[in-house]
């Protein structure tokens, strides 16, 4: 047993003033005179004896409740096993606000239990103790440490998230603010039902901080969640039947008959049919789409679940352009072919362009950039082409006979690919496709032997740099490469061998394979806008800019509305959404009252399997490290913290014990006569 103020203890001297007073009382005795002395002495010696006593026995009550008024006074106290410390505290409490602490127990919802214990253990500390409320919300007000009232506040103000961290990411954010009070003694409180998927504290943490573990166990649910959605082609086509896989998840342990899938297409609801899934399997299936009119298009994947109902949806929405934009740039006249192949395409629309007028400010609506046999490449055409694939465009280069390597070999160069090195006149005929590459993926249901490749009369030879990495997309029988491609950022540079003259080389009169080429070419630019994105996940999106210039403010509309954060990075602007979604739905991007771009958002699926650690689990995984509270819905948790942190005081008692024996001692006054 130690004491808070063990100076008190002097005080104990003074239990010699009532024995002082005990020995040197002396009372007056009045003479009464009795003819029969036998008597009186008898009775004398009986009534000296008794009280004796009872003087003996006041004594002892005086004693011991002046002894109990000086202990309580210096405090005692079995210390626990993380120590006291008079210094004052700081306190970091995690409330877990993810949905799975929706979960009902005894008809009340786990959050607002676990808001009733954090405010528990706020008021077993001391009014100039500081306090840190963290969420998995993870906001700026929640990284400081604040005064008693402010965190009761903000223990209120706590409420479900679609947010989800590791209790890693939340430990090491309790360590940062710790370090704002380094002399202080540092407390840590988890309350959460320890889902195993976000349970993956550090075995061994920062001995300088005593950790707690509140696990608030739910009834463990079945589950049925609709995990992810996209389409089998990068970019759904107008009128056309585009294939959406779908997967759904049983995350239960027991199998789920008739599972109902439904499509929510431009606000029309279509029923897709039913599944059938194995416990912790899940199933992929394909639904058809019919694309029937351009512009943004919204769907939403829908099935019937419950309990759990925050992943039974999944929305995606992209944009279908009314046209595909291609730019033929040339010097010697227009290809006829080019013109041939894009008028027979509805959806298409091609444009011509010398190079002595070309509109470098149309680059950007453009799907595709074709650059046919021109003789030079200038360093702004080069620049501007560096800048639109940088964004996400598609380039297609076809080099003509006795262009100006120099110029062309700078452009290749700074698109970090091979260059040409010399023209050879020699006939050579493209023998093998690459059918895993977009352009030719599901083009031919299996390649023909009678499918005719083109042949060429004369091509360019290339540098092969390993460090200018590129796919094949089309290659000769000896095993170069016919037609490459280069990744340029976002975007795409194919490169050609050969000319896009007829006489050099019979691609275009091989509509089998040009048409193709250049159809998916060209669409192969949307593929880099997202369809879907997670809430917390993807915070940062990357947009075409429709107008240049460093003041373009965008703004983000849907549930929520707010100007995010911007960098505009010449012809692309980067979008970061710094976690101001917090609903799932459609959202906007709007410039001027003008909608952009629209994105669906839908909820993190990380809580869709229900499983948790139990006490005994936390026990066995962190109980030499962590404290973990058991029956922490039913305990008295402000009087747990105390002890667990203070140890057991037993001032009151002393207080107690004290009143009692000052009874004893009136008692015995009172009504033992002499």
């Amino acid at each position: 047993m130690e004491f808070i103020y063990p100076s008190f203890l002097w005080a104990l001297a003074a239990l010699i003033i009532p024995i002082i007073i005990h020995l040197f009382f002396f009372r007056r005795f009045k003479k009464v005179y009795f003819t029969n002395v036998k008597f009186l002495k008898e009775l004398k010696e009986e009534t000296s004896n008794r009280n004796k006593i009872k003087n003996l026995l006041i004594l002892l009550s005086r004693l011991l409740a002046l002894a109990c008024l000086v202990l309580a006074f210096a405090q005692p106290f079995i210390p626990s096993k993380n120590g006291y410390s008079d210094a004052t505290n700081a306190v970091s409490i995690f409330i877990d606000n993810s949905f799975s602490m929706e979960s009902l127990s005894e008809d009340v919802p786990l959050i607002d239990k676990a808001k009733k214990k954090a405010k528990d253990i706020i008021e077993a500390y001391a009014s100039e103790d500081k306090f840190q409320v963290l969420t998995h919300d993870f906001e700026g007000r929640h990284q400081r440490l604040v005064s008693k009232e402010d965190a009761l506040n903000l223990v209120d103000e706590v409420v479900i998230s679609p947010e989800v961290k590791n209790l890693s990411q939340v430990q090491n954010k309790q360590e940062q603010v710790f370090l704002q009070a380094s002399d202080a003694r540092h407390s840590s409180y988890i309350i959460s039902d320890f889902q195993n998927v976000i349970t993956d504290l550090n075995r061994e943490p920062d001995s300088s901080i005593h950790y707690n573990l509140l696990p608030f166990q739910s009834v463990q649910e079945n589950n049925i969640s609709v995990d992810t959605a996209y389409f089998l082609s990068p970019v759904p086509i107008l009128n056309q039947t585009n294939k959406l896989i779908v997967r759904v998840k049983n995350h239960g342990e027991q199998d789920v008959d008739n599972v109902r899938i439904s499509l929510l297409q431009n606000e029309q609801v279509k029923p897709v049919g039913t599944i059938n899934i194995a416990a912790e399997k899940s199933i992929t299936d394909t639904v058809n789409v019919s694309i029937t009119k351009p512009g943004v298009q919204n769907l939403e994947l829908q099935i019937t679940d419950y309990p759990i109902q925050f992943d039974d949806k999944y929305k995606l929405s992209f944009n279908v352009p009314d046209k595909v934009h291609v730019l033929a740039i040339h010097n010697q006249g227009s290809n006829k072919y080019l013109n041939a192949l894009f008028s027979g395409l509805q959806y298409f629309e091609l444009t011509n362009q010398n190079t002595n007028s070309i509109k470098y400010s149309e680059f950007q609506k453009n799907n595709l950039i074709i650059l046919s046999d021109l003789n030079s490449i200038s360093s702004g055409l080069s620049n501007e082409l560096i800048s639109y694939m940088k964004a996400g465009g598609n380039v297609i280069v076809f080099p003509t006979r006795g262009a100006n390597k120099g110029a062309y070999n700078s452009f290749l160069n700074t698109a970090a690919a091979n260059g040409l090195v010399n023209w050879e006149e020699s006939e050579r005929e493209v023998e093998k496709l690459n059918t895993k590459e977009f352009v030719f993926q599901d083009v031919y249901r299996r390649l023909d032997k009678n499918l005719k490749l083109p042949k060429t009369t004369g091509n360019y030879t290339f540098t092969s740099f390993s460090n200018k990495p590129s796919t094949g997309i089309m290659y000769y029988r000896d095993g170069s490469k016919y037609l490459s491609r280069y990744r340029v950022e976002n975007g795409n540079l194919y490169v050609c061998a050969s000319s896009l003259d007829k006489d050099k080389n019979e691609l275009v009169t091989n509509a089998e394979v040009f048409v193709p080429l250049l159809y998916k070419a060209a669409l192969y630019t949307a593929s880099n806008m997202k369809h879907a994105y997670v809430i917390g996940k993807d915070e940062i999106i990357e947009v075409k800019n429709r107008e240049r210039g460093d003041d373009l403010v965008y703004k983000i509309e849907g549930k929520q509305e707010f100007i995010p954060g911007q960098n505009n990075l010449g012809n692309s602007t980067i979008i970061d959404i710094n976690n101001m979604i917090k609903e799932e739905g459609i959202y906007q991007l709007s410039f001027e009252k003008e909608v952009l771009e629209s994105f669906a958002f839908n909820y993190d699926r990380k809580e869709s399997a229900l499983k948790y650690y139990s006490t005994d689990d936390l026990e066995t995984m962190y109980g030499a490290n962590y404290n973990i509270y058991d029956n922490v819905m039913e305990a008295n948790f402000s009087e747990l913290v105390e002890q667990r942190e203070k140890g057991i005081h037993y001032w009151k008692w002393c207080l107690i014990f004290a009143l009692l024996f000052l009874l004893i001692e009136s008692l015995l006054i009172r009504f033992w006569k002499s």
